[in-house]
C-alpha cells in the first residue's frame, strides 16, 4: 500500500509543478534581442545585445552546433547579471571555432559536416546552460552553415612545421576547385516602370572572391577597362535638364565614375571622375529616340571613352556610336559607394522603362552580333506589341468617327484627335468605316460608344471614353451570377486600359495574374501591371513593389527594385496623410472572420452611427473623439466630411475639455485644415492637452516652436520628453534634426538620426519606416550596412485581388477567406488553387494571422499542395502558429506526434523544446498539449485539456500494471476535472471583475558599451 500510495504521489507532481510554476509565469519579464546577428559563421562578430529585465536576472548568449549523429555541442556561452531598470546594449565578441568557419587544411583538421547552428539568447533566473520554460524573453537565430569545402580558406600567421609541408608538397592538393567567378555584374535583370520622379533602383558592387580577380580589379583603379550597358524604352523626352539613366555615388555622396544622363534635348551626358578629383563629361552627337526599346553602351578604355546606341522598333534598326579621349585619368572603383538606375537624391528618372542592365568589370563588351537582339525579358514581356496595336486601334477608332464631331464653338478636341482632323484623307461614302466593320465586335461597341459620346458632347476625349468603358464593365460585374463573364468583358477592360484609364490596367492584370474567370497569364499581367505603374497608378506600383519582393514569373526576389516602387507610393502617401481630402479613401485593415470588426463598419444612415451623434450630443468625450475620426478620415465606411468632423473636435475640447479633442482641434486650427486658420488659438488648446499629459500633444508643440518660433533647441526638448514617453512622431521629428544638422550643440549625425528614425518606425510610424527604408537601402559606410459565387462575392473578389496583388496581407487573407467559404459556388480546382495562394502569399507578411498558417499547413499535410504529403513542412507551419501564442499550432503538433510523425531538430529548438528531442513519445506529447492549455485561451482550455487526457490514458494502457493503470487514470481525471473548474472560475471572475485600462510608456534604451 506505501508502494501505491508513492506512485500516486509521483503522478500527482507534475501537475502542482505545472500549478505553481504558471503562478510564477508573471514575476519573470524583460526583453532581449540582437541587433547585428551575424548570417553565418565568422571568426569574430562583435554581437549588439538589447536586454532588460524586470528583476535582477541573468542574461546568456550561446551558441549551439548540431550533427547528423544527433548530438549537440555548445560551442560559446557567455552570461551576466542583469539588473532591472532601463534598456541596455551590450557589445559581446562571439568567437566561432575554426572548424565551423573555414575549409579543413594543414591546420584546420577537424572541419566537420555540421547539421545546423543556432546562436540564442535569454533571460534566465540563474546561470545554468538552458533556458527554464519561463524564460519569456528570448531570441533564436539559425546561421547558414556552408559545406566544409565551400567554406573560406583561412589565410594562417604561422608556417606549417616542416613534415607538414613535405607531406603536402607530395600529396599535392586534393581539395576541388570551385567554378571561375563571374566578371559581369547584372545590376538589373528585368524591367522597372519609371514615372520620371526622384524614385530608382540602388545596387552595390562587392569585391571579388577570387584573389586573382580582385587584384585585377584593384590594379584597375587608376586605369579603368570596362564597360557598362543598359536597355531604355523613352515614353517621352527628359523634362528636366538631365535625367537618370545609369551613375554611381561614391560614400561621400558625389557624382563619380561614371554617370549617364539623358539631356533634355535627347542627348548622352557622360561624366567620369579623374584620378585628381576633376570631373570631365562630354555630350553624343546623337540622341535617344522616342518609342523604342534602346541599348545604350559605354565602354572605358583608359582615357578614351566610347559611347553607342542600337535601337529597334520591331521593324526598323537605329545604331550609331562616338568616341571621346578624356584629358584626365579617370577613376573608378565599384565597390565604393552605389549605383543607381533611374532617378535618385539629385535627379529625375526618365518616363520610360528600364531594361536590363549590366556591367563588365574587368573587360570591354563583347562583340555586337549583326542584328540586335531584345533580351528575352524585353521580348517575353512585349511592350512595344502593346504599345503600337494600342496606338492603332486609337487611330482607327478616332479617325472613323471623324465623321460625327462636330466642330462647335468653344468646344475642343484633344490633341491626337485635332491631329487626326488636319492631317488625315477623306473617306469616301463607298468606304467601309470602322463602326460598320464586321470583323471585331467588341471594337464595333466601342466605335458606336465613341460615336454617341461625339454627337453628345460635339468632342471626345480617348480618357473620357477609357472611363465610360470602365464604369460599363463594373456594371456587368456587378450584376454577374457567376465568373463566367468575366472572360467576355476582357476585351472592354483592355480597350479601356488602351485609352487611358489606368484602373482598368491594374484590374486586367490581377485577374489574368489570379485566373479569376480568364485563363492566367503571368507576362501579359506583368506587362499590364507595368504599363500602369508607369502612369503613377499607386496599386499597380504596389502589386510590382509585391511581386518583386517575393519573386514571381520565373524571376528570383530584387528587393532594390521591389525598394523603388514601394518608396513612390510611400511618399505618394505620407502627402496623403498630411493633406487629407474627401476624395481619399482611409484604408482599413479588416479580416473577413474579424466579426467585432465587421460589426463596427457603419455609414451615415447606420444605426452604429446614430447612436454615436447621440452619445456625443449627450456629453461623452469619446463618442465624440470618435465621430470626429471617422468623419474626418473616413473610416469604418463613413464618407469624408472635413469641416462637419473640425465640430465635434471643437466640442469636445471647449465643452467636455477632452485632452484627445483638444489636440485634434488645436492641429487643424494651426493647418487650416477645415476651419479658419488660427496659429495661437491651436496652441493654447494644445498646451491645454499636454498639460493634461497627452503625449501627441507635447509632440505638436515641438513642431510649433520649430515651425512657427523657429526655437530648435525648446523644440528639441519637448521632443525628447515625447520620444522618452514612446511617441513616435517625436523619435521621427529627432531624426530629422540629426540628419539636417538643426540639433542644438550636434553637427548632422546621419548615425543618431538612424536611431530616431528606427525607434520611430518600430512605434510603426509611417514616415518613421519611409526614413528608416531610406537609410537602410543606401546604408551608411562603417555603420549601417545596406539592407538591400453571387454579385456581392463576385465583386468582393474583384477588389481584395486588387489589393491582394498589391501586397496588402489583409486583402490576401480575405481573399482565400472568401473561397474557403465559398466552396458550393466556385470550381473546386479554383478554390485549392485560390486557398494555396493566397494564404501563402499572406503568411509572407511580417504580421500574419495565424489562422493563415494553421490553413496552409492543414493543405501541406493533407497534400493539397503537391499532391503528396508534406508533413515537414506542415509541422514548420503549425510552429509558426504556436510561436504566435495560438493553441491551434500545439494541438496539431501533437496530433502529429500521436499519429506517429517525427519533430525535426530545428523545430523543437525553437519551440525550447530540444531537451525532448530523444526522449520518450508519450512526455512530447504531453508537454505539447500542456503547451495548448498554456495559451490561456478560454475556447481552446476544454479540448487541450480534453486532448491531453487522452494522452495520459494511452501512456498508461501501455504499463503493464493494473494497479499503476487504475491511480492514473484517476489522476488524470483529477486532473481533467481541475482545469474545467479553473475554466469556470476563470470565465465566472472575468465577469465580475470590472475592466481597467492602463497607458504603457517606454523609456528611451540606453547605450552601455562593453567588451
Amino acid at each position: 500500500m506505501g508502494e501505491l500510495a508513492k506512485s500516486f504521489n509521483l503522478l500527482c507532481l507534475p501537475l502542482y509543478i505545472l500549478i505553481s510554476s504558471t503562478a510564477c509565469l508573471s514575476h519573470l519579464t524583460g526583453d532581449v534581442a540582437f541587433l547585428n546577428a551575424p548570417d553565418a559563421p565568422v571568426s569574430r562578430h562583435p554581437l549588439r545585445i538589447l536586454y532588460s529585465c524586470s528583476e535582477s536576472s541573468v542574461a546568456h548568449v550561446q551558441l549551439l552546433v548540431s550533427f547528423d549523429t544527433g548530438s549537440t555541442v555548445i560551442v560559446f556561452h557567455k552570461y551576466w547579471t542583469c539588473e532591472p531598470g532601463r534598456t541596455r546594449t551590450r557589445v559581446l565578441t562571439v568567437r566561432f571555432p575554426d572548424w565551423l568557419v573555414y575549409r579543413p587544411d594543414w591546420m584546420v583538421r577537424g572541419s566537420d559536416w555540421v547539421l545546423s547552428c543556432l546562436l540564442r539568447g535569454w533571460i534566465g533566473s540563474d546561470e545554468s546552460p538552458e533556458p527554464d520554460r519561463f524564460s519569456l524573453a528570448r531570441v533564436n537565430v539559425f546561421l547558414d552553415v556552408q559545406t566544409p569545402l565551400s567554406r573560406p580558406v583561412k589565410q594562417h600567421l604561422v608556417c606549417a612545421s616542416w613534415d607538414a609541408a613535405l607531406l603536402r608538397r607530395v600529396r599535392g592538393d586534393p581539395r576541388p576547385q570551385c567554378a571561375k567567378e563571374n566578371e559581369v555584374a547584372f545590376l538589373l535583370s528585368t524591367l522597372y516602370a519609371s514615372t520620371g520622379e526622384n524614385f530608382g533602383i540602388i545596387k552595390t558592387l562587392e569585391p571579388f572572391r577570387s584573389e586573382m580577380l580582385e587584384g585585377l580589379r584593384i590594379k584597375s583603379i587608376y586605369q579603368p577597362w570596362c564597360a557598362f550597358s543598359l536597355w531604355v524604352w523613352l515614353m517621352k523626352p527628359c523634362s528636366s535638364h538631365l535625367c537618370g539613366l545609369l551613375y554611381h555615388i561614391d560614400a561621400e555622396n558625389n557624382y563619380t565614375t561614371p554617370a549617364l544622363f539623358l539631356t533634355n534635348a535627347g542627348q548622352i551626358h557622360v561624366q567620369l571622375v579623374g584620378d585628381s578629383g576633376q570631373s570631365s563629361a562630354f555630350l553624343s552627337p546623337f540622341k535617344v529616340p522616342v518609342g523604342q526599346w534602346c541599348r545604350l553602351s559605354l565602354e572605358i578604355l583608359g582615357r578614351l571613352a566610347k559611347i553607342s546606341i542600337a535601337c529597334t522598333d520591331g521593324q526598323q534598326q537605329f545604331i550609331k556610336s562616338f568616341e571621346h579621349v578624356f584629358g584626365i585619368n579617370p577613376m573608378l572603383d565599384d565597390t565604393h559607394g552605389y549605383f543607381v538606375i533611374g532617378g535618385g537624391k539629385f535627379t529625375r528618372g526618365i518616363e520610360g522603362y528600364y531594361g536590363p542592365t549590366t556591367i563588365y568589370r574587368t573587360k570591354g563588351l563583347p562583340a555586337d552580333p549583326a542584328e540586335i537582339e531584345l533580351p528575352h525579358i524585353i521580348a517575353k514581356v512585349n511592350i512595344t506589341g502593346w504599345l503600337q496595336s494600342c496606338q492603332n486601334f486609337k487611330s482607327e477608332l478616332f479617325f472613323n468617327a471623324r465623321h460625327t464631331l462636330k466642330r462647335q464653338s468653344g468646344s475642343c478636341l484633344d490633341t491626337y484627335t485635332e491631329l487626326l482632323l488636319n492631317h488625315s484623307t477623306e473617306i469616301t461614302t463607298e468606304q467601309c468605316t470602322f463602326i460598320e466593320s464586321p470583323v471585331n465586335p467588341y471594337k464595333r461597341r466601342v466605335a458606336r460608344l465613341t460615336k454617341v459620346l461625339s454627337q453628345k458632347h460635339g468632342s471626345v476625349m480617348a480618357s473620357t471614353v477609357g472611363r465610360v468603358l470602365y464604369s460599363y464593365v463594373l456594371r456587368k460585374l456587378s450584376a454577374a451570377d457567376g465568373l463566367d463573364v468575366i472572360n467576355k468583358l476582357m476585351p472592354f477592360l483592355l480597350q479601356s486600359g488602351c485609352l487611358g484609364d489606368y484602373r482598368a490596367l491594374h484590374l486586367s492584370s490581377v485577374l489574368y495574374s489570379s485566373g479569376f474567370g480568364v485563363k492566367r497569364q503571368p507576362y501579359k499581367a506583368w506587362l499590364l501591371s507595368l504599363l500602369a505603374a508607369q502612369g503613377d497608378w499607386r496599386l499597380a506600383l504596389l502589386r510590382l513593389g509585391h511581386m518583386h519582393h517575393v519573386g514571381d514569373v520565373d524571376m528570383m526576389p530584387d528587393h532594390e527594385l521591389s525598394y523603388a516602387y514601394y518608396i513612390n507610393i510611400a511618399r505618394q502617401t505620407s502627402t496623403d496623410h498630411k493633406t487629407p481630402t474627401p476624395e481619399q479613401t482611409f484604408v482599413e485593415l479588416i479580416r473577413l472572420n474579424d466579426e467585432a470588426t465587421l460589426k463596427a463598419q457603419t455609414s451615415e444612415n447606420g444605426d452604429l452611427f446614430h447612436w454615436l451623434k447621440l452619445q456625443a450630443r449627450s456629453g461623452v468625450a469619446e463618442a465624440e473623439q470618435a465621430m470626429g475620426r471617422m468623419l474626418f478620415w473616413g473610416q469604418q465606411g463613413v464618407s469624408p466630411d472635413i469641416h462637419t468632423a473640425v465640430k465635434h473636435y471643437e466640442r469636445g475640447a471647449t465643452r467636455l475639455n477632452d485632452p484627445a479633442s483638444m489636440y485634434d482641434y488645436g492641429i487643424v486650427l494651426l493647418t487650416g485644415q477645415g476651419v479658419a486658420r488660427d496659429v495661437q488659438k491651436g496652441v493654447s488648446y494644445l498646451k491645454k492637452a499636454a498639460e493634461q499629459g497627452l503625449v501627441p500633444a507635447i509632440t505638436a508643440l515641438g513642431w510649433y516652436y520649430e515651425h512657427f518660433e523657429k526655437d530648435y533647441e525648446k523644440a528639441v526638448n519637448l521632443w525628447e520628453e515625447a520620444d522618452a514617453k514612446g511617441h513616435a512622431e517625436a523619435a521621427m521629428n529627432l531624426g530629422a534634426m540629426f540628419h539636417q544638422g538643426f540639433y542644438p550643440g550636434h553637427p548632422a549625425d546621419e548615425f543618431k538620426a538612424y536611431q530616431c528614425y528606427l525607434r520611430s518606425a518600430q512605434r510603426g510610424h509611417v514616415n518613421g519606416g519611409i526614413a528608416l527604408a531610406n537609410v537602410w537601402i543606401h546604408g551608411i559606410p562603417g555603420q549601417v550596412a545596406r539592407r538591400p459565387l453571387d454579385a456581392v462575392l463576385i465583386m468582393s473578389l474583384i477588389y481584395y485581388l486588387s489589393a491582394a496583388e498589391s501586397g496588402f496581407e489583409a486583402a490576401q487573407f480575405n481573399v482565400a477567406y472568401l473561397c474557403e467559404l465559398n466552396t458550393r459556388l466556385l470550381n473546386p480546382a479554383l478554390v485549392t488553387d485560390c486557398l494555396l495562394r493566397y494564404y501563402n502569399m499572406s503568411i509572407q507578411a511580417q504580421d500574419h494571422s495565424p489562422y493563415a498558417l494553421i490553413r496552409m499547413g492543414d493543405m501541406l499535410y493533407d497534400g493539397q499542395a503537391s499532391g503528396r504529403k508534406r508533413v515537414s513542412d506542415a509541422a514548420k507551419m503549425y510552429k509558426q502558429a504556436a510561436l504566435k501564442k495560438d493553441p491551434q499550432g500545439w494541438y496539431n503538433l501533437g496530433l502529429l506526434v500521436q499519429e506517429g510523425e517525427s519533430l525535426p531538430f530545428d523545430l523543437l529548438s525553437e519551440l525550447d523544446l530540444l531537451h525532448l528531442y530523444l526522449t520518450d513519445k508519450q512526455k512530447l506529447i504531453t508537454t505539447l498539449f500542456h503547451r495548448c492549455i498554456e495559451t490561456n485561451s478560454i475556447d481552446a482550455y476544454l479540448p487541450c485539456t480534453l486532448a491531453l487526457f487522452n494522452a495520459h490514458l494511452q501512456s498508461f494502457q501501455m504499463d503493464k500494471n493494473t494497479a499503476i493503470k487504475l491511480i492514473a487514470t484517476v489522476s488524470a481525471g483529477l486532473g481533467t476535472l481541475s482545469y474545467i473548474f479553473g475554466l469556470f472560475k476563470r470565465r465566472t471572475t472575468a465577469m465580475s471583475q470590472p475592466s481597467q485600462s492602463s497607458s504603457p510608456s517606454s523609456s528611451q534604451a540606453h547605450v552601455e558599451e562593453e567588451s
